[in-house]
């Protein structure tokens, strides 16, 4: 009897040491579009953390994004990946991707109002303890087009506790929308990312209007897709590992000071 005591006490033990991340797929919708998101986070503890909304890049939805939100989520986050698109819209390649976008590119209302309900959803994945997520902790991340969308989510005046862009569009339909701004934005793009970069002396001048704590970084050298390691699309859309890893470093502060309520931080380091 007692060998076999010790050996269930070995199987927990080996079992909540080779815990893996979850994933759960969440239908939900944006008005009268059904979408359909993925939850993302370890099990190996239940302690309630951070959750975040996740909008990847125009790709939307796939396995590769879903991998990467695991990667990013670890032990330290409960991700949302959020569908802006719906279900009947899954691009396969860059040329139905960018079809996909193109109609949220050129009606912004209607852009605010698919994040705005991506990041609603979690909320009340948040409420209903769908997973361990601490709902007073709230925060969105975007990558590429991800990156626009998550800025939109900021501007939409939303209560989202922070946004970080990566790589994202800096563009805006409407500048005096940074009025309405609450959340704490962090910016990233590379210096180089000849897609982005002219929108930025706008976008500073339209950030200044933010009531909220904001951060601009434009990393030398670097151009667009920078953060995401499926990226390699040269010369434009190419990850750079040592730029990637500074990036996820302020992210994490950034994230650290929003959840803390200050404007300091102590973590450092990549997904």
């Amino acid at each position: 009897m007692q060998k076999i005591f010790v050996l269930l006490l070995g199987l927990l033990a080996w079992s909540a040491a080779h815990a893996a991340m979850r994933t759960q797929t969440v239908a939900y919708r944006a008005g009268d579009i059904a979408m359909q998101g993925v939850l993302v986070w370890d099990d190996a503890t239940k302690a309630p953390r951070p959750g975040l909304l996740m909008i990847p890049d125009w790709t939307g939805v796939n396995p590769v994004n879903i991998k990467f939100a695991e990667q990013i989520a670890g032990k330290d986050y409960v991700i949302f990946l959020g569908d802006m698109y719906g279900t009947s819209v899954r691009p396969k390649n860059n040329t139905e991707a960018q079809a996909a976008v193109k109609p949220l590119l050129a009606d912004r209302p209607l852009l605010r109002k698919r994040v705005v309900a991506a990041f609603g959803e979690l909320q009340a994945l948040a409420a209903q303890r769908a997973a361990p997520i601490d709902a007073s902790k709230l925060a969105a991340i975007g990558f590429c087009f991800g990156g626009t969308s998550v800025l939109d989510l900021a501007r939409s005046g939303s209560d989202v506790a922070a946004v970080v862009s990566f790589h994202g569009g800096l563009g805006s339909d409407d500048p005096g929308l940074a009025k309405r701004i609450k959340a704490r934005v962090l910016v990233m793009n590379g210096a180089d990312d000849r897609g982005t970069m002219p929108d930025a002396p706008a976008f500073l001048q339209e950030m200044q209007q933010s009531p909220a704590p904001w951060q601009f970084v434009a990393f030398g050298g670097a151009v667009h897709c920078f953060a995401e390691p499926q990226a390699h699309s040269p010369p434009g859309c190419v990850y750079d590992p040592p730029v990637a890893k500074r990036a996820f470093a302020l992210m994490h502060v950034w994230l650290d000071e929003a959840f803390a309520g200050s404007r300091t931080g102590s973590r450092d380091g990549a997904p």
